[in-house]
């Protein structure tokens, strides 16, 4: 394998242009031990944020049955959906400028913004005196949270190749997964504070886990790394074997410069919104579980401990489907049928949960929804990676997405009303609606790159997405 590829003499490694860039040729132990670098480097530490992150962003169901309810009166009205509401409205609109700032400042700056500033407002959740500044929190939390999970997806996405993606961006999510589920635990941990310096047991859920995203944050500033072409870990040699690897891949291996035209054009493409409203029926039921299984749970007739000690294992049969399914997924290199498949299950599940007639068997409902919803979110997001080329492109279609999966939250916190508990059947049936829309539109783009590729092959068109030899993954 030999691409043209530079590498600078400074520090940072930076190229400057990708046709200036010298051959390099690599033996395969020479390009796994790389690989393995980058993985320990950014995997471990990356996995905690993004689980923190989750943990952070559905926290507020633990501390509502943990005495938040009666405190701050969310019992009155919608004020309970309302507050979870409230986090997606910047979480969505900052998606987009997000991803523009994390280009002009650099993915460990930008990332250090984002988890410090969650973590502050996470940590101001537990002094909230009144529902008011309850929402008013929750919203500053999206505001740093809208930057963190799209930068975290486009960071992964320019290191590896594309029937790479999918593994690791299952190990984030099944590493936030078993914390979440493990998370449940510690905060009714954290709960037995109650009374400790006059704060109820819900204040120092947030207070403690605040704290811990704040070192977090700072952690992340000495070891993240930023884009493969300005990293400062790698050697000149190492760095030309990543740059080598994506450029043979894809052709994106140098960022291309955002224009207000390519912005437009990529804005056009429509399987870009396919895949955002793909990845918007995904999250519908993941955001449902986190936010509500603990209720659920309790409806079952369990106390606030078991409740919380119950949402552990469906979370480690989810980690175990999220990394089996994409294993699966990257051995083959299939996207669009083991996402049918994941939703199905998720379907399943949803219907068991719904009506069972006996407690252990709604349980099991959980389970199943869990292990289908949960592989679902990276596999979405890989198969729109895996057919994107250029940076620019990337870097707009990944946060249009992201965007839309804040919307599939919106919709998880509004449809499962507190005048539907306890079986929340209007809110099974909006999120099985989902899946059905999720079926048809992964069965409509299917059809479309298998289409493209055929033409491209018989010569009937040009180069896939512009790049020669590029054809789309299925």
């Amino acid at each position: 394998m030999t691409t043209s590829h530079k590498s600078s003499s400074s520090s940072e490694k930076k190229v400057e242009d990708v046709e200036q860039i010298s051959v390099v040729e690599f033996t395969p132990q020479q390009e796994r031990k790389v690989i393995r670098h980058v993985d320990w480097r950014m995997l471990p530490l990356l996995g905690l944020l993004y689980a923190v992150a989750l943990i952070d962003r559905t926290n507020l169901g633990i501390a509502r049955i943990a005495g938040m309810e009666k405190d701050l009166k969310l019992y009155i009205g919608a004020r309970y959906s309302i507050a979870s509401c409230l986090y997606f409205v910047p979480y969505i609109l900052l998606q987009l400028p997000s991803n523009i700032v994390l280009r002009i400042l650099g993915a460990r700056l930008w990332l250090t913004v984002c988890v410090v500033g969650w973590g502050a407002s996470q940590l101001g959740m537990g002094f909230v005196p009144t529902w008011g500044y309850l929402v008013l929190a929750r919203v500053f939390l999206g505001v740093f949270e809208a930057g963190f999970f799209p930068a975290l997806v486009f960071i992964i996405t320019t290191w590896y190749k594309r029937h790479e993606v999918q593994k690791r961006l299952a190990f984030f999510y099944l590493f936030s997964i078993v914390l979440g589920g493990f998370s449940s635990i510690f905060a009714y941990a954290l709960t037995l504070l109650q009374g400790r310096a006059g704060l109820g047991g819900w204040q120092w859920i947030f207070i403690i886990e605040g704290i811990i995203t704040i070192a977090l944050g700072l952690l992340t500033y000495m070891f993240v790394p930023d884009f493969p072409d300005k990293n400062r870990f790698l050697s000149e040699e190492e760095t030309k074997i990543i740059l080598t690897r994506v450029e043979a891949d894809r052709g994106d291996s140098i960022p291309d410069e955002m224009t207000t035209a390519k912005f437009v054009h990529h804005l056009g493409d429509w399987t870009m919104w396919a895949f955002a409203l793909m990845f918007m029926c995904a999250t519908m039921p993941a955001y449902a579980v986190g936010y509500f299984i603990t209720i659920i749970l309790a409806s079952m007739g369990w106390g606030v401990r078991d409740s919380l000690l119950l949402t552990a294992p469906p979370a480690v049969f989810g980690a175990v489907c999220c990394f089996a399914f994409a294993w699966i997924s990257d051995k083959t290199r299939k996207r669009a049928l083991l996402i049918a498949i994941q939703t199905l299950l998720t379907i399943i599940g949803l219907l068991i949960t719904a009506y069972g007639k006996q407690h252990g068997v709604r349980y099991f409902g959980l389970f199943l929804t869990n292990g289908g919803a949960s592989a679902c979110v990276p596999a979405v997001l890989a198969y729109n990676a895996n057919n994107v080329v250029s940076h620019t492109k990337r870097s707009v279609s990944t946060a249009t997405i992201i965007a839309f999966g804040g919307i599939g939250g919106i919709f998880a916190t509004t449809a499962y009303r507190q005048q539907d508990f306890p079986r929340y059947l209007n809110g099974i049936w909006a999120t099985i609606g989902c899946q059905f829309l999720m079926l048809v539109l992964v069965s409509m783009t299917s059809y479309t790159f298998i289409r493209r590729n055929r033409l491209c092959r018989e010569g009937k068109i040009g180069p896939l997405e512009g790049q020669p030899g590029f054809f789309y993954t299925i």
